[in-house]
């Protein structure tokens, strides 16, 4: 796309609103990490800029996210004694990343089902939401994640901060009104950030604010480890490298959904581990896509990479010294323009048809988004691909069946063509032909048998058509050998016609191919209805 000042202007207005969204969230997950508030702000500006600059998503931001924190926080605990060694976690992982990028397996997470990412995407809304209750009624935020913000809520209930609520509520109620001619040049999160701002420092001034930030520019952390303490780290860093390439490709499929482009896997891989390389080398905390932060950024206006590059800058600058005007920033405010967002990630779209969906999809759908909210988001999604993975497996046996055929062959009108016989054929459905049409996958494999191995055992003679067969996985390729089995049982000659390269290769492999006679390996249909006229002995 061309870039022009439109394009700029939006993406400067994303770049700062998502920028003052994740200073008190970069913040928090630096201290839940262990590794401080500082390593939380140098985590977000390391891995926020780099990816940005060398990703493969437009318009995604990145920096500290749950999962990636609470790995953190583990590894920070049980497998590192020192800064040093918790550092170098980082800087494996990101190493890990490249390499996966490198390797061109990021593509994979393209073929996420669509009720699997929205199940997500809903999720993600509603531990939005939950989360930011507290800070909306003045109370701190849980560490604990929604679950932990559900269990403390009653004592925020019980002690409101008034003035927290009402900056909240106007700062809600202004991203739900804004009206929309104006966010073309004001968008309603930054619109609402201000006005909350205003209410917090002019009137309501004991809502509890973002206080102060860290200052000054990170020195260099990284320091040589031992060879044990690298070979020890090995799983920890694998760990952080498929949760950041998990979170950061799911991101992307998000970001895609709502601004209608194509992300780069792979490239996104590369840019996501240089960044917490980086972020590993000066004490920051790792990080990857964050669909709060990309979903905040589009929203007000971000189109391109800049936008992250921009975010990166500003959050650089309140580190070397502007940070005393972020400070008066209520967390009712954020927590307004927050629960917006929450609200505006739910895919309504879909929860609203769940009426009209297929059960399994509603299931997998449903449980992904359970599982999101009440357990994590990587257990979500690896639970939710298995759900739809079986329920395609499902849909594609039904398919792959509907595309056999079984049938007598031999007919009047086939052996009258040698013989003179009457009207009674006594050759008439001796012979049977098994037609694979289409392609045969594990899913079939098991159905295959029990819907083709009755219809053998009734013929002298069984013809295996490939001549349409356009693909055969080992799976279906073993179940021919035991279909040839149940033929060998039953004394059933068994012939194979019209069987493609690609098909022969994969049962020779197997040692299929060479239990079949020469002579009984046909080119075409009519060859194989010659072979089984003489087998018959007509």
């Amino acid at each position: 796309m061309d870039y022009d000042l439109r394009t700029f202007r939006g993406d400067l207005f994303g770049g700062i609103t998502s920028a003052i969204v994740a200073l008190p969230v970069a913040l928090a997950f630096g201290i839940a990490s262990g590794l401080g508030a500082a390593a939380g702000i140098y985590g977000a500006i390391a891995v926020g800029f780099f990816a940005s600059v060398f990703g493969g998503t437009r318009s995604q931001i990145s920096g500290p996210t749950p999962s990636m924190t609470v790995a953190m926080a583990v590894f920070v605990t049980t497998h590192a004694s020192t800064l040093g060694e918790a550092l170098t976690v980082v800087v494996m992982g990101g190493t890990l990343q490249v390499l996966l990028g490198i390797s061109r397996l990021g593509r994979f997470v393209a073929y996420t089902p669509y009720v699997v990412i929205s199940g997500f995407m809903s999720g993600i809304g509603i531990i939005i939401i939950l989360i930011q209750l507290l800070p909306f009624l003045g109370a701190p935020t849980s560490p604990h994640g929604p679950m932990g913000a559900l269990g403390v809520l009653p004592d925020a209930l019980a002690d409101i901060n008034t003035s927290a609520v009402i900056i909240a509520i106007v700062s809600l109620a202004i991203g739900v009104f804004w009206p929309r001619r104006l966010g073309r040049y004001l968008p309603s999160p930054l619109a609402s950030l201000v006005a909350g701002t205003l209410l917090g420092v002019l009137w309501l001034t004991d809502a509890p604010v973002i206080g102060q930030i860290p200052t000054g520019l990170p020195a260099l952390q990284f320091t040589v480890p031992s060879v044990d303490f690298l070979v020890r780290a090995v799983q920890p860093a694998i760990i952080l490298a498929l949760l950041g390439s998990v979170d950061s490709l799911l991101t992307s499929l998000i970001a895609d959904s709502l601004t209608g482009t194509q992300h780069k896997p792979n490239r996104e891989l590369v840019g996501q581990g240089i960044g917490n390389m980086v972020a590993g080398l000066f004490g920051g905390l790792p990080g990857a896509g964050a669909t709060m932060g990309t979903v905040t950024n589009i929203r007000a206006g971000g189109q391109t990479q800049v936008s992250g590059v921009l975010r990166s800058i500003l959050l650089l600058m309140l580190v070397l010294g502007l940070g005393q005007y972020v400070e008066p920033i209520p967390h009712a405010a954020l927590a307004g323009i927050l629960i917006k967002i929450g609200w505006d990630i739910i895919d309504w779209r879909i929860l609203t048809l769940v009426h009209r969906i297929r059960f399994e999809h509603l299931l997998v759908m449903m449980l992904t988004l359970a599982l999101t909210v009440f357990v994590d988001l990587v257990t979500a999604v690896a639970i939710g691909l298995i759900a739809a993975g079986m329920t395609h497996a499902q849909q594609l046996e039904t398919l792959e069946l509907d595309s056999v055929i079984s049938v007598p062959l031999l007919d009047r009108t086939f052996f009258s063509q040698y013989e003179d016989m009457t009207l009674t054929d006594p050759y008439s459905a001796r012979v049977g032909m098994v037609a694979l049409r289409g392609s045969f996958t594990v899913a079939s494999s098991r159905k295959l048998v029990e819907v083709i191995g009755e219809d053998i055992k009734d013929h002298e003679v069984v013809i295996f058509d490939f001549t349409e067969t356009t693909y055969l996985d080992d799976s279906a390729a073993i179940v021919v050998e035991r279909l040839m089995h149940v033929a060998a049982e039953k004394h059933t000659e068994v012939i194979m016609a019209g069987i493609p390269d690609a098909i022969a290769d994969t049962l020779r492999t197997l040692n299929i191919l060479q239990q079949v006679p020469e002579e009984r390996l046909a080119q075409n249909i009519d060859e194989a209805r010659q072979v089984a006229y003489n087998l018959l002995g007509a």
